[in-house]
This record gives C-alpha cells, sequence and structure tokens, in this order.
C-alpha cells in the first residue's frame, strides 16, 4: 500500500487537474488552438460527465450504500446494475469527460496532456485500492464483475 491511496478525494484531484490545465494554457499560450464549435462541444462533454457520475450516485444510493469512496469501510453492497452495467467507475468517468470538456473550452493542446496523467493517477491510487477493498468484502462475486465489465468503458 502506498501513502497515497485513497488518500486525496476525487473531486479535489479534478480541481488540481483543472487548475494545472489553466496553468499550462497560460504558460504556453503558442500551443492554443481554434475548433469552431468547441465551447458547444466541451458543454456537451461537461453535461455528459456530470450525468454519468448523477447516474452512478444514483445508483449507489438505490443500493442504500456509500458513494463516498473515502469511506469503503462504509460500502454494504455490490452495484452492478444500471450504469455500472457499462463500466466499473461511471463517477470517475464522468469527471474526465468533464476535464476532456474543460480541456476542449481552455482549447490547448497541452491541457489535454492532463488527462491521461489524471487517469493514470486516478487508477492506481483511487480505483486499484478500492477494488482490493471491493474484493475482500464481496470475493467471487466481485471478481466475477471485473471479468464482466471494464474499469472505464
Amino acid at each position: 500500500m502506498s501513502f497515497l491511496e485513497l488518500k486525496i478525494p476525487p473531486v479535489a484531484q479534478v480541481i488540481i487537474t483543472a487548475a494545472a490545465m489553466v496553468g499550462v494554457s497560460k504558460t504556453m499560450p503558442s500551443l492554443k488552438f481554434s475548433l469552431n464549435g468547441s465551447t458547444g462541444l466541451a458543454v456537451g462533454l461537461g453535461v455528459i460527465g456530470l450525468s454519468s457520475g448523477i447516474m452512478g450516485v444514483t445508483q449507489f444510493r438505490k443500493a442504500q450504500t456509500t458513494p463516498n469512496p473515502q469511506a469503503l469501510e462504509k460500502v454494504s453492497s455490490l452495484v452492478t446494475s444500471g450504469i455500472y452495467q457499462y463500466s466499473r467507475n461511471p463517477m470517475y468517468l464522468g469527471l474526465v469527460l468533464i476535464l476532456l470538456g474543460w480541456a476542449l473550452y481552455l482549447s490547448h493542446f497541452l491541457a489535454f496532456i492532463l488527462i491521461p496523467i489524471f487517469m493514470i493517477y486516478m487508477t492506481r491510487f483511487q480505483i486499484q485500492p478500492e477494488e482490493r477493498v471491493m474484493t475482500q468484502k464481496f470475493g467471487d462475486k466481485y471478481r466475477a464483475y471485473l471479468n464482466k465489465v471494464r474499469r472505464w468503458i
């Protein structure tokens, strides 16, 4: 187990990444680009991302379990229905889509580079530790789910 595992809440990670995107876009303005309709597409991605997160939280609420990734000890049931049939992490996928929309809104090439960095960090320090806890709690049922549904999409 690493010191960073499950330490920084995902929403804080998004804020840090979004701020870094603004920083890189200000630092190297020559890498800015122009794309017709980018603002509309950015808003659309943000809405889809927010919707994905809301659907994930809604499924957790229906199952009467916590959506709080900082309170894994309170997880009381394995959620595999609804949006969880398509992604094991629709809330995190939603955050990635929001960041993708933000990068598009900023229209800066370097902003896009921070998205895979966010995903790698989230996978290593948030998702993989969550998966270990879920495997301990739900055993073979969770392992079967891991084999059936992809981590992101």
